[in-house]
Parts: structure tokens; C-alpha cells; sequence
């Protein structure tokens, strides 16, 4: 899910730095722009990395027939 939110991201800061041209008093929208495709890009990164890491924790099976 954090790999999908983090390419979201990543379009829409996308979107808001080279696609919107309008003036917001007190928001420069590039910026939000820019921030949002970074922060997009640490989510994903991270996404990616908690997938790829793998499982450690170790199963330890009983037997009773003993």
C-alpha cells in the first residue's frame, strides 16, 4: 500500500510543479509541488524496502509422537 501511496505522491507533486500555473496568496505551488515528489519518493523507497527485507522470525515445529 506505501508502495502505491508513494507513486501517488509522486504524480501529484508532479502535477501541482510542471502542470498548474496558478497564484495562491501565501502558497507558492511549485514548491508544494516539489515537496509532495519528495516525499513520494521517501515513501516508496521505504515501501520498497519493507517488502524486499523478508520475513524473520523463526517457526519451530513440536512433535508429540516422542
Amino acid at each position: 500500500m506505501s508502495i502505491g501511496t508513494g507513486v501517488a505522491l509522486v504524480v501529484i507533486g508532479a502535477i501541482l510543479y510542471f502542470a498548474v500555473h496558478v497564484t495562491v496568496s501565501g502558497i507558492d505551488v511549485p514548491t508544494v509541488g516539489l515537496i509532495l515528489m519528495g516525499v513520494g519518493v521517501v515513501v516508496f523507497v521505504v515501501g520498497l524496502i519493507l517488502a524486499f527485507r523478508g520475513r524473520r522470525s523463526v517457526t519451530v515445529t513440536r512433535r508429540d509422537d516422542v
